[in-house]
């Protein structure tokens, strides 16, 4: 069974940076590619960035393209986040999901998610 933790949350200043963690464990991580979702309060789930199995291929919301970079260590069966220039609408909590579905992009599902870590942007 999939078991991601997240860790690396806390409260920023707005232009501030923060790196986020997920522990991957109970699949074969370097298989599968893996996403960040960040639900806001009150809002509903955004999909952030998705980074492909190998690592070189790397997807953005267009929120957070240039200030935000997903990344993975194949070795260490983590996936990164790192966020810089933060502003007050990212604070949310930011959930780690293992991607499911096959070679296909197109057949990917959310398939396993963390328990998320909070992420407050404040000054």
């Amino acid at each position: 069974e999939a078991q991601l933790v997240e860790s690396g949350g806390g409260s920023v200043q707005p232009g501030g940076s923060l790196r986020l963690s997920c522990a991957a464990s109970g699949f074969t991580f370097s298989a599968n590619a893996m996403t960040w979702v960040r639900q806001a309060p009150g809002k509903g789930l955004e999909w952030v960035t998705t980074i492909f199995s190998d690592g070189a291929s790397v997807k953005y919301a267009d929120s957070v393209k240039g200030r935000f970079t997903g990344s993975r260590d194949n070795d260490k069966n983590t996936l990164y986040l790192e966020m810089t220039s933060l502003k007050p609408q990212d604070t949310a909590v930011y959930y780690c999901v293992k991607n499911s579905g096959g070679p296909n992009p197109t057949n990917w599902y959310f398939a396993s998610w963390g328990q998320g870590t909070q992420v407050i942007v404040s000054s």
